[in-house]
């Protein structure tokens, strides 16, 4: 698995710029284009599936900042294990520390999808810092497995010292099915549900974007012995958008979440 340059935008990202252009079952989220990217207009890209699951501007800018002190300062280097277009991604690396200068040492960002991940790229340098974060093509759990067990496969711009590093997932829910449920059953969720989640991160300090209507019993279990699992609503023009649970490192000892 290595670092990859900058992508080409390709037939499947868009920057639509009238109502016309956008498919049925995407317009409504198109219709809300500034609330999702304030400077839209400035040339972002998306892809379709991208505008199901892509973090608000303003909710990824807020989050960057509580995941900066929530987290120990400890932690100097962070990874997005599901980039994206790159809204969380960006917020990162443009997170500030106390004293002004970059929270951050160094920001991974990884993405499955080729496509996507250009559009990520193509975003982050409108916003100036394309070049502050390491890109990843590839499948987050095979990378995650490697930094974990053999780091020495992967090129030197991937590696982390673990014992710096913390981890953000916004992983897909499966669609938007998900508004429907009063309380949404976390063991459901797809592609990855929430027990596939834990177990791959559970050793480091992490923090996982979840449904707004997320079963908190199923949240609560996940705290490690001793420790108090963080969980904030966060809302855009009153309305909550999603939860974001804030998951210290797991001991040794602790037992596995079952599945």
């Amino acid at each position: 698995m290595k670092q990859v340059s900058k992508l080409p935008l390709t037939s499947e990202c868009h920057h639509w710029t009238r109502l016309g252009e956008v498919p049925w079952d995407l317009q409504k989220y198109w219709q809300q284009r500034y609330t999702i990217f304030p400077y839209y207009n400035e040339g972002i890209y998306m892809t379709e599936a991208a505008w199901y699951g892509v973090t608000p501007e303003p909710v990824a800018n807020q989050i960057a900042r509580e995941l900066g002190s929530i987290i120990s300062s400890s932690k100097t280097i962070i990874i997005d294990l599901f980039a994206g277009v790159g809204a969380n991604a960006i917020s990162l690396a443009l997170a500030k520390a106390e004293d002004d200068s970059p929270r951050w040492e160094k920001v991974i960002a990884v993405e499955l999808d080729a496509a996507t991940l250009a559009c990520a790229q193509h975003n982050a340098s409108l916003h100036g810092v394309a070049d502050d974060i390491v890109w990843v093509l590839g499948d987050s759990f095979k990378y995650l497995e490697t930094l974990l067990k053999s780091p020495n496969e992967l090129d030197d711009a991937l590696k982390a010292d673990v014992a710096s590093t913390a981890l953000f997932a916004s992983p897909p829910w499966g669609g938007p099915g998900y508004r429907t449920d009063e309380i949404f059953d976390l063991t459901t969720m797809e592609p990855y549900n929430l027990a596939k989640l834990h177990e791959a991160y559970r050793t480091m300090d992490h923090a996982l974007y979840l449904p707004r209507t997320s079963d908190l019993r199923q949240i609560a279990k996940l705290a490690p012995n001793g420790s108090k699992i963080e969980v904030v609503q966060y809302c855009v023009e009153g309305a909550s958008k999603a939860m974001v649970t804030y998951i210290p490192a797991a001991e040794a000892e602790d037992t596995h979440m079952e599945t």
